[in-house]
């Protein structure tokens, strides 16, 4: 499956930004994907580095914006992953992945299940936890195990997806460095983030693909200098090779081959859902066992 990775900068204005994803977009139908995934919060700055109530107004539009992505799917003739500041009501938010088919039809969504509240990604403040479970989303390329940003840290969450069928595991993303940062904490983290996602395709068995904004965002409120965001977008093929990964500045549509029947053979090798002891599971509803 010819896959595009859309890793992008924020480039101002809601307006500006969504032009070059869209010349991003048709980038990748001239390069023949025929599954096209955007960051997390593509349309805007990611806004949560401060707690700012004019911010959920960023909100207001998202049907709106739902039609729109829709349309670009059917026009491109792709299937689209987006992710979108979903108002369900007045003071209830979600962070939530729409997915849809070549034609333009809804295929799915998926709210933000855990969602962080650390310096400068104050997401608690703005998104509702997801209610929708860790549902995969069946489409013509696939059935797509799609999570978003901070749901990469938990292997629960990519365990769920894959015991419920998901093909391949998607994983929306927005993070980066504090340029106070020292050198060798930025590659700590990084290199946590690019291990713990690479685990989860080789115990699931199933490629997993990241794909994350890039580019400096101040922080608005001046509390803060900003986020410098990593890029380094990848893909994991299903036994944890690598088999495709960006660096931190580029911003571009990177077009990736993924073969999606290679994991029947790495289950056949590995049977690791096989061989779990599932009647000893138990304590895994526990938060922590005392």
């Amino acid at each position: 499956m010819k896959t595009a990775l859309i890793q992008q900068k924020f480039h101002g204005t809601k307006e500006a930004t969504i032009a070059k994803t869209c010349e991003l977009i048709a980038q990748a139908k001239q390069g023949g994907a025929e599954l096209v995934i955007l960051q997390e919060l593509h349309q805007t700055q990611y806004f949560c580095q401060s707690e700012d109530v004019g911010f959920f107004d960023l909100a207001n539009d998202w049907e709106s914006d739902v039609k729109f992505w829709a349309n670009v799917a059917r026009q491109n003739g792709v299937v689209l992953v987006t992710s979108l500041f979903e108002k369900r009501t007045a003071g209830l938010y979600h962070n939530t992945a729409f997915i849809f088919e070549r034609d333009g039809t809804l295929a799915g969504k998926y709210r933000k299940m855990h969602i962080p509240d650390d310096p400068q990604f104050y997401e608690k403040f703005y998104f509702t936890p997801g209610d929708l479970g860790f549902e995969p989303i069946q489409t013509s390329v696939g059935k797509l195990g799609v999570l978003v940003c901070w749901d990469q840290w938990y292997p629960e969450a990519a365990r769920l997806m894959a015991l419920k069928g998901a093909e391949i595991l998607i994983y929306p993303t927005a993070i980066g460095w504090f340029d106070e940062d020292t050198d060798a904490e930025k590659s700590r983290q990084l290199e946590a983030w690019v291990a713990v996602q690479r685990g989860h395709s080789v115990a699931n068995g199933v490629p997993v693909v990241a794909v994350n904004r890039t580019g400096f965002e101040a922080d608005s409120s001046g509390v803060s200098k900003g986020i410098r965001f990593w890029g380094n977008s990848f893909v994991f093929g299903a036994q944890g090779e690598q088999i495709f990964r960006a660096n931190e500045q580029d911003e571009a549509c990177f077009l990736v081959d993924i073969d999606m029947k290679r994991s029947e053979n790495v289950r056949r090798i590995w049977p690791f859902l096989r061989d779990r002891r599932i009647e000893n599971y138990a304590g895994l509803t526990k938060r922590f066992i005392d």
